[in-house]
C-alpha cells in the first residue's frame, strides 16, 4: 500500500472481509477482498487476485488524459459500447453489456458496467468503472469466470463501487 496523504483515511470506512488499497502518489483508492493477494498484472499500477482462484482479479490502469471529466469521452452508452467491443473484447470473444450506471461522488463522475466477454469454450464476466482525474483516465477492472459469477458477484460490486479518484 502506498502511503497515503495527511488527512485521507478511507480505512475508517472499509467494509468487513476487505482492505483498503490507497495510493496517494497515483491518486486513487479502492477496496479489494481481504483474503487476496497483491500480484504483478503487466500494464497495470495495482491488481489484486484471489489466493487460489487467480481469475478473480482487481486491476487498475490510467492514461494521460487532456480531458477533465468522462463526459467529455461522449455519450455513456456510446464510450462504454466501444471500449467493451474494440478494446476489452480479443476478436475471438463475443462482448456482451448488461448493465450501465453512472454516479458523482464529490463532484467526480465515475461510470461502472457490468459486461461478459464470451467464446465458445470459456466466459468472463467483469465489473468495469472508469473516471477522469489528475490528468489521467483510470480504469479499474473487477472480475471472475461466469461460472463463479453468480456467487461472487455482489462481492465484486462492493470493489467496483469503492473506486475513487484522490486529488493529487
Amino acid at each position: 500500500m502506498v502511503v497515503p496523504k495527511d488527512g485521507f483515511d478511507v480505512c475508517a470506512e472499509v467494509p468487513d472481509k476487505y482492505q483498503a488499497f490507497i495510493d496517494a502518489r497515483d491518486g486513487y483508492s479502492y477496496y479489494y477482498p481481504s483474503d487476496w493477494r497483491d500480484f504483478d498484472f503487466r500494464g497495470h499500477d495495482s491488481a489484486f487476485k484471489d489466493r487460489i482462484l487467480s481469475l478473480q482479479n482487481v486491476r487498475l490502469s490510467f492514461i494521460p488524459t487532456e480531458k477533465k471529466d468522462i463526459h467529455e469521452l461522449g455519450e455513456m452508452e456510446e464510450v462504454i459500447s466501444n471500449l467493451v467491443k474494440n478494446v476489452y473484447a480479443a476478436p475471438n470473444q463475443t462482448p456482451i453489456i448488461y448493465a450501465m450506471q453512472e454516479k458523482n461522488i464529490d463532484g467526480k463522475n465515475y461510470w461502472t458496467f457490468e459486461y461478459e466477454l464470451a467464446t465458445p469454450r470459456y466466459s468472463r464476466v467483469a465489473f468495469a468503472t472508469i473516471s477522469i482525474g489528475n490528468g489521467r483516465q483510470y480504469t479499474l477492472i473487477v472480475g471472475a469466470n461466469e461460472r463463479r459469477w453468480s456467487r461472487v458477484r455482489d462481492k465484486l460490486k462492493v470493489v467496483a463501487d469503492s473506486f475513487k479518484v484522490l486529488d493529487i
